[in-house]
């Protein structure tokens, strides 16, 4: 489900900020709101590229991937948490949004990263119950996103 709402909802966020910033002016963001935004794209997209880089078995849908030898991946940062691209794809569209000057871009944003979060259970739920070691690497790194946290 989180695949197809996904998509519309990154579309939304340009969308929204150039009618906010450009046309309508609804909101405004300040200059170190913007560079906290391009901070945070930033380190979205290196965390994203790291975990892709790390994972050869990252991809867009969730299913175990028993043709390519699928196995847990416990190195890189799925040492520190379990679902890095779902971090990564939660400052991204934060940044995005704050990066392009908008509030309203915001709500489009947490839209995405809402979906990110459901899609991060559903996912857990999958591995833990079909990919072999799963189980044991959930108790080892114990946070899906936020170390100490959840």
């Amino acid at each position: 489900m989180g695949v197809i709402f996904f998509p519309p909802t990154m579309l939304a966020i340009p969308i929204v900020a150039a009618l906010d910033g450009g046309r309508f002016h609804w909101s405004h963001v300040p200059w170190w709101g913007c560079a906290l935004g391009y901070a945070l794209l930033i380190t979205g997209m290196v965390g994203l590229t790291w975990a892709e880089s790390v994972n050869k078995f990252f991809e867009p849908s969730v299913r175990i991937q028993t043709e390519r030898g699928h196995r847990v991946i416990d190195a890189g940062p799925y040492a520190i948490v379990r679902h890095p691209g779902y971090v990564a794809g939660c400052l991204l569209t934060v940044g995005t949004a704050l990066s392009l000057g908008s509030l309203w871009a915001l709500i489009p944003a947490s839209l995405a990263a809402l979906l990110l979060l459901v899609r991060t259970r559903w996912e857990d739920q999958t591995l833990q119950g079909e990919l072999v070691g799963y189980r044991d690497y959930a108790q080892r790194v114990r946070f899906k996103w936020i170390p100490g946290l959840w």
